[in-house]
């Protein structure tokens, strides 16, 4: 792809033309060139007829989609994990001690070891190691080593020391591994180390990360127990200043006119009906099938909560919504969406588009709550390629017939629940592409989805999930390649090949569909939102 000025008379305000392409364009399947202007695509068709334009791109056959959005993300937390200590490739507690170690002795003595990602269930004995064993590792330095979840952590002597009330709280454990409340403490004890200067590098990495793959912009999940205020605001104020526009929610119970305080579009994101899966903390019907017996996890919140929470969000005019994983917690919160029905009718609830994050463990009755509230679930597939299947984490923790049927993707799509794709990052990586393979190859045939389906959900259905827009705003349409839409768009190499105006992103035979697939994916070369390049291949 070459850059070059365009010669000839300028006529009204600067464009530029980008030619020679592969256009995901379903409305112009023919097309192979757009024309940009103030922001939006103001012209689509084919090279020869081409309008005179300021400036001319040169595509020479890249495929051009709409850029994606990433419907929950942490951007702090991604941006520190991306310079921090990386354990998800640690098998033993014995490993996750030499990376300490290693890690450790390049830092002050007085910096906080701050890793994550470990998961112990791929481990070969699941022995976890103990605080007393993570103060020798890093030399008396405090350690907060995050589970792949983060609903849970490791932590050293020194920093249960230096957070006393995290002993009273529930989910306390001497041995180290803290979860619920306690785990809360001494993540805002472990944070609260990192000074303004590091957390606006970590949100600036992180966003620019999300640039480098296509994503143009980024739903912020935020809330008490997850980030401070500061923190929250810090990464609003970066939307859009040559990186992807951010969008935050702000997850506090009854917290609508906060929420709006803010600077957030919504009240929910991380607004927490239950914990994780990884940490057995999710709200299950059924008890864990790897913990203690009857162990069922923990719900946080009431249906009379919800209800409260969602005409909170009405009288304020906010878009609300919860983080709920287990079926339990789902249970809870399509019961508190009744109860909000019978205050203020279905049609005002559908109208207000909220939301749940996660959703992973849905039966039919779930789905149709979903269906009649119009509720749009916010979803990760990249959790069933990491953890689901046979011989993965859920498989541990739930058994093999309820890892299968979770995040069935597949079948809420099938009957119009609106979905939205994202990474949860850190959880799972920033990687837009590879979360729609996943979607496709999902270990369960019966849940899979088509490619154009998987991405519409990573790209339209991003925007779609944010609040309803006002009737005639005049604002663009996004998340498509139309005149008149919002030039939002990435440009991609495409390694395998093209079908129909999408990649090639999966094995001819589906047996080898899922974590292996040697299929490549594409690769980003520019990614432009409302007419500006926040990101160039070889750029400075």
């Amino acid at each position: 792809m070459t850059a070059q000025l365009a010669t000839g008379p300028r006529a009204g305000s600067p464009s530029t033309l980008y030619r020679g392409g592969v256009l995901h364009c379903p409305s112009d399947p023919t097309a192979t060139a757009l024309l940009v202007r103030d922001g939006r695509i103001v012209w689509l068709g084919t090279d020869d007829a081409a309008p005179a334009a300021d400036r001319v791109v040169e595509l020479a056959g890249a495929l051009v989609t709409p850029a994606f959005v990433d419907a929950h993300v942490h951007c702090t937390d991604t941006g520190l994990a991306r310079s921090g200590l990386e354990l998800s490739a640690a098998r033993s507690a014995e490993q996750v001690l030499d990376r300490v170690a290693e890690f450790a002795a390049g830092l002050p003595g007085d910096a906080v070891v701050l890793g994550h990602g470990w998961d112990e269930s791929a481990w070969s004995d699941g022995r976890l190691p103990a605080a007393a064993e993570l103060d020798r590792a890093a030399g008396g330095r405090r350690v907060y080593l995050s589970q792949a979840s983060i609903h849970s952590a490791l932590v050293s002597s020194a920093l249960l020391a230096a957070a006393p009330a995290a002993r009273d709280a529930e989910g306390f454990d001497a041995a180290g591994w803290l979860r619920r409340d306690a785990h809360h403490v001494v993540r805002e004890v472990a944070l609260g180390s990192v000074s303004a200067a590091q957390r606006a590098a970590a949100q600036r990495a992180a966003l620019a990360r999300a640039a480098e793959l296509g994503i143009a912009s980024v739903h912020e999940c935020g809330g008490p127990g997850t980030s401070d205020e500061a923190d929250f605001t810090s990464v609003l104020a970066l939307s859009g200043a040559g990186l992807p526009e951010v969008y935050g929610y702000w997850g506090e119970l009854l917290g609508a006119a906060r929420a709006r305080e803010l600077g957030a579009v919504g009240a929910g994101g991380d607004l927490y009906a239950d914990g994780a899966l990884g940490s057995r903390t999710a709200h299950v019907s059924a008890p864990y099938a790897d913990g203690e017996p009857e162990a069922r996890g923990h719900g946080y919140v009431s249906a009379e909560q919800v209800r409260d929470h969602l005409v909170d969000c009405a009288e304020h005019g906010m878009q609300g919504g919860f983080h709920a994983i287990g079926d339990a917690a789902l249970a809870t919160v399509v019961a508190g969406f009744a109860g909000a029905a019978g205050v203020l009718g279905v049609d005002r609830l559908r109208a207000a588009r909220h939301r749940v994050e996660h959703a992973e463990l849905m039966d039919k009755r779930l789905i149709a709550a979903f269906v009649e509230y119009g509720i749009v679930a916010s979803m990760q597939p990249a959790f069933d390629r990491l953890w689901g299947g046979e011989r993965q984490m859920y498989a541990a923790r739930l058994g093999v017939a309820r890892s299968l049927e979770s995040n069935p993707m597949g079948a809420m799509h099938g009957v119009g629940v609106p979905l939205a794709f994202g990474s949860d990052s850190p959880v799972t990586p920033l990687d837009p592409w590879g979360s729609v393979r996943a979607a496709v190859s999902h270990f369960n045939p019966v849940h899979r989805m088509s490619v154009p389906a998987a991405f519409a959900a990573h790209t339209r259905g991003g925007w779609s999930a944010l609040p309803p827009r006002p009737r005639g705003s005049g604002l663009p349409a996004e998340g498509v390649l139309a005149r008149g839409a919002a030039a939002t768009f990435a440009v991609w190499s495409t390694p395998a090949g093209t079908r129909r105006g999408l990649p090639v992103l999966v094995a001819e035979d589906p047996q080898v569909w899922g974590p292996e697939d040697p299929t490549p994916l594409p690769v980003c070369r520019r990614t432009v939102l409302r007419g500006d390049v926040i990101f160039e291949e070889g750029g400075s």
